[in-house]
C-alpha cells in the first residue's frame, strides 16, 4: 500500500470519529433525572435559553419562609424537537406567572430538573412534554 493511500485512510478514519463524537456524548433523560421523583414550583418566568443541545427554562420563585427570591431552572428537549411538535420559542412567555412541573435531578439539586409541564396562570394554558428519548 502506498503512503498516500494510508494517509488518506487515516484522515478518513479521524474525520469519521470527529463527526460521530457528539452522537456518543448524548445521554438519555434518565441518566441525569429520576422519572420517579418530580417537583412543582410557581413563579415568574424569567428566562428561556433556546439553545442546543437542550433548552433551559428559568423561573424566579418567592421563598415562603424568608420572602427572598430564588431561581429555579429546568432542562428541556432540544429546540428542534419542540419545533417539530409545533411548540416555538414564543410559547414561553417571559414575565408571566407559571407553574413548572419537572423531573428531579438524580444528584438531588433542589432547584434543577427536566421540564415535564408548564402552566400559565394568566389563561390556564398548559404545555405538556414527554421525556426526550422515551
Amino acid at each position: 500500500m502506498n503512503k498516500n493511500k494510508v494517509c488518506g485512510m487515516l484522515l478518513s478514519a479521524i474525520a469519521l470519529l470527529a463527526v460521530s463524537a457528539p452522537l456518543l456524548a448524548h445521554h438519555s433523560v434518565t441518566a441525569e433525572f429520576d422519572p420517579n421523583q418530580e417537583w412543582t414550583v410557581t413563579g415568574v418566568l424569567k428566562k428561556v435559553d433556546w439553545i442546543n443541545p437542550h433548552t433551559a427554562t428559568w423561573v424566579e420563585v418567592k421563598d415562603e419562609s424568608t420572602g427572598t427570591a430564588e431561581t429555579w431552572g429546568c432542562e428541556g428537549n432540544p429546540p428542534s424537537t419542540y419545533s417539530r411538535a409545533g411548540v416555538h420559542r414564543g410559547d414561553w412567555r417571559v414575565g408571566e406567572v407559571v407553574t413548572l412541573t419537572c423531573i428531579a435531578a438524580k444528584d438531588h439539586s433542589k432547584h434543577w430538573g427536566f421540564l415535564k409541564q408548564i402552566k400559565y396562570h394568566s389563561d390556564g394554558h398548559v404545555l405538556v412534554f414527554r421525556l426526550g428519548g422515551e
